[in-house]
């Protein structure tokens, strides 16, 4: 502090401001009054903001003294006590107590029963705890972030409504969207305010093994490992841990409805004023869930992709001169996708305009591959007969009315009711002014219609007489002049 400044407004703001506070009480603590005070506001802010770590040191005095105000603590209040009629101190020293009893019952930590009474090794012990507490819980987040604060401000308000009640919310949408990024900066904002506990659990869809990510849960709820055996078993555990304490709570990349039974059941387990936060490409893992909010994540606006484009390509927030034109048609391509951005816009760093322009050319014909795999997550997990009526919407019916394709879709033994409500809730397929009686476009993104008509060219590279589909005008002259083509194939080539 700054001298000439109000002290107890300072310590006030520098308690709200910081993230833990370490109070370490000597023989000598109870008799400054100004350490009484701080710690009576160290501990209203952490039950106003819950996130606020609390760390006890008890340095060379037994911590029931503290909580009992016994040794040198009574002596501190028996000299209070004396001065209460005069100073009108009552409320302020039974304010003193009830702070002193509420920290000493705190999971602390004490020089002897630690350390053995070795100093060294009890600062060592000490810094580790906090690095613990405090190292751990950030989550990294990429370097180029355009469009976050817009996209997280309505996730943000639904943390911030005031309700007590327990709360779920899924961030939906298509892969390469930002799902993630958006549940990081949300989360890495509200760790340290509103919580007692918090955990992340990444990539859900990737992991196997359920009980690796109960025991991550655990270890994040309870500050220590915890050994899970089996599925059943890290319920039941989970169940005990969460009633105990708020959390916020979110799961990356939730795939199934198992994920979700596996860590938080039907969210009746969770303590009052805990939220969930879960990332999806499937909207079908939430549906039992009937309060569980969803939230749509919109593609980034033209401005925001030329804008998060050039951060990657250029290192600054517009295009050079020479390569705006370039750079505009390569951002219209990609369709606001930030993924699809950022991999190419990194990629074309420190290259010369004509490699920018072959680029483009081969785009449009040939999908980045690391783009590609990344939509494809969502097409691999459907079945077969979703497959199938996928890559027919991806080759051949795109912005045609639905009444129009599902007869024929039909004809072919498809079964669409059933079969485009799983590619809308994969993300994988739009139905435009479904809900108002107009013209019902099939609509999907355009990098997802590469992607599904990229498959259909792997199936054969060189020779489109052995693919499935033929839906341009070369690839069908060229089958029709070599007289390659099977029945089957021109059947789909004249839909």
């Amino acid at each position: 502090m700054e001298k000439g400044e109000n002290i107890k407004f300072e310590l006030q703001e520098t308690i709200k401001e910081s993230r833990m506070s370490i109070v370490i009480f000597s023989k000598g603590y109870a008799f400054s009054s100004w350490c009484l005070d701080e710690l009576a506001m160290i501990l209203q802010h952490r039950t106003s903001f819950r996130g606020h770590h609390v760390l006890p040191i008890f340095y060379d005095v037994d911590p029931s003294h503290v909580r009992r105000q016994m040794g040198s603590f009574k002596e501190a209040f028996e000299s209070y006590e004396e001065g209460e009629r005069e100073k009108g101190w009552k409320s302020r020293v039974e304010g003193w107590k009830a702070a002193l009893r509420e920290a000493a019952d705190l999971a602390g930590m004490d020089l002897h029963n630690d350390a053995n009474g070795r100093e060294g090794k009890f600062i060592r012990k000490i810094v580790e705890e906090v690095r613990e507490k405090l190292d751990s819980r950030v989550l990294s987040m990429p370097v180029y972030s355009i469009g976050i604060d817009s996209r997280a401000e309505s996730i943000i308000s639904w943390l911030n409504d005031g309700s007590r009640d327990v709360g779920m919310l899924a961030i939906c949408g298509m892969g390469g969207l930002g799902k993630t990024t958006i549940a990081k900066f949300v989360y890495n904002n509200h760790i340290q305010s509103m919580f007692q506990e918090s955990s992340f659990l990444a990539d859900i869809a990737k992991q196997n093994d359920l009980t690796i990510l109960q025991t991550q849960l655990l270890s994040d709820i309870k500050a220590r490992r915890e050994r899970v055996n089996n599925v059943d078993e890290g319920i039941v555990k989970i169940q005990n841990a969460l009633k105990c304490k708020s959390v916020l709570l979110v799961l990356d990349d939730v795939g199934t409805r198992a994920h979700l039974e596996a860590m938080v059941g039907n969210c009746d387990w969770l303590h009052i004023g805990s939220k969930i936060i879960i990332t999806t490409r499937n909207k079908q893992v939430i549906r039992a869930h009937k309060s569980c909010v969803a939230y749509e994540l919109q593609i980034l606006n033209p401005e925001e992709s030329l804008e998060l484009f050039s951060w990657h390509a250029f290192g600054q927030n517009k295009p050079e001169d020479h390569f705006k034109e370039i750079s505009e048609k390569l951002v219209n391509h990609f369709g606001g996708l930030p993924l699809a951005i950022s991999i190419v816009g990194s990629s074309l760093s420190g290259s010369c305009l004509s490699i920018w322009e072959d680029t483009f050319k081969k785009l449009v014909e040939f999908p980045n591959r690391g783009i590609h795999e990344k939509l494809k997550i969502s097409f691999d997990l459907l079945d077969d007969h979703d497959k199938e009526l996928f890559l027919h919407v991806a080759c051949f019916f795109l912005d045609y009315d639905e009444d129009y394709v599902v007869p024929i879709l039909e004809g072919c033994g498809f079964h669409t009711n059933v079969g485009f409500q799983n590619l809308i809730d994969n993300c994988l397929l739009t139905i435009q002014n479904k809900s108002f009686g107009e013209e019902k476009k099939l609509e999907m993104h355009q990098l997802v219609q590469e992607m599904g008509r990229e498959i259909v060219h792997q199936e054969s590279f060189n020779d489109p007489g052995n693919r499935s589909r033929i839906w341009n005008n070369k690839d069908s002259l060229q089958i029709l002049q070599e007289k390659s083509v099977s029945i089957y194939h021109y059947f789909y080539a004249c839909l």
